[in-house]
């Protein structure tokens, strides 16, 4: 089976468009050494990107966090996401823009690095097949937990901060589930490793603050959501004893999108109607 890296199509590489399997980067690039790189996740509906402004808003922001100056506006940024998408003949799909520093420096001190953008597009269908995102997915709560916010940029969506998330959903895996859930060094209950986290207990939807993780775009359209379909909300900390008593639980995010969990470590949840209801309004919302 071809890997990434051998696929057709264009690739928008530094402002121009490069086949597929020349976007290459040197050995000695500073992002692949010191994990110096920032990225996003966005997917087209009907070739539209959903939040896409927000999204290279996002990618601006994540690079300037970790010191990297990204020589392209948001507009650029806009042109070349949808340009990409045209040069591939693609309407529903995922995009990958990606920052990093090169290889003009190599060492901690990274002054003298240029910053890099790369942008690719691809047909992808749902992250889980439909019978398991039906009846929900299964976690297992991990051992590596999420850094307080004064040990990692956790506000940046960087690229080394997915290093815990790659051995947590492994680890997963292994185990036989679809996912891991992660706490914070805390204790916690704040999301799995790629999807941000909300729990139904008592009719009311809740999900704990992003003060150690990133606020996703998807947990702030859900929110967005269960307001405006009246939905009892509450953002606060929640402690893993509390699982045992919720009604309902699911994941949101580009990927994921509304993602149920069918069970946690040895408990089991239902595919209710909050998280019937909201998903069917986000699913509405992104092809509107």
């Amino acid at each position: 089976m071809s890997g990434f890296d051998d696929k057709d199509g264009l690739i928008w590489y530094n402002g121009k468009f490069v086949e597929w399997r020349d976007a290459k980067v040197h050995l000695l690039t500073h992002g692949l050494h010191y994990a110096s790189s920032v990225f996003e996740g966005e997917r087209a509906y009907n070739g539209k990107i959903f939040r896409s402004e927000d999204h290279s808003k996002r990618l601006i922001n994540s690079a300037n966090i970790l010191g990297m100056t990204i020589p392209y506006s948001v507009e650029e940024l806009e042109a070349a996401k949808y340009e990409t998408l045209k040069r591939n003949n693609l309407t529903d799909a995922y995009i990958r823009p990606v920052a990093w520093r090169g290889s003009e420096q190599l060492g901690i001190s990274a002054q003298k690095t240029k910053t890099h953008v790369a942008i690719a597009a691809w047909e992808w269908p749902s992250y889980y097949p439909v019978e398991i995102r039906e009846k929900g997915i299964k976690l297992v709560t991990a051992p590596w937990h999420r850094p307080p916010a004064d040990c990692a940029p956790t506000q940046s969506k960087a690229a080394g901060l997915y290093m815990i998330c790659t051995m947590s959903k492994h680890w997963a895996e292994e185990q036989g589930c679809q996912d891991a859930l992660m706490l914070d060094y805390r204790g916690h209950v704040v999301e799995a490793t790629s999807a941000n986290f909300f729990m139904v207990k008592n009719g009311v939807l809740v999900t704990p603050p992003p003060d150690c993780f990133l606020n996703g775009l998807t947990r702030q359209t859900i929110i967005e959501l269960a307001h405006k379909h009246n939905v009892p909300f509450e953002e606060r900390f929640i402690m893993p004893d509390e699982l045992k008593d919720a009604q309902e639980i699911f994941l949101t995010g580009t990927a994921a999108e509304v993602t149920a969990v069918g069970q946690i470590d040895d408990i089991h949840f239902t595919v209710g109607p909050i998280i019937t209801k909201l998903r069917s309004a986000y699913e509405d919302l992104v092809i509107s």
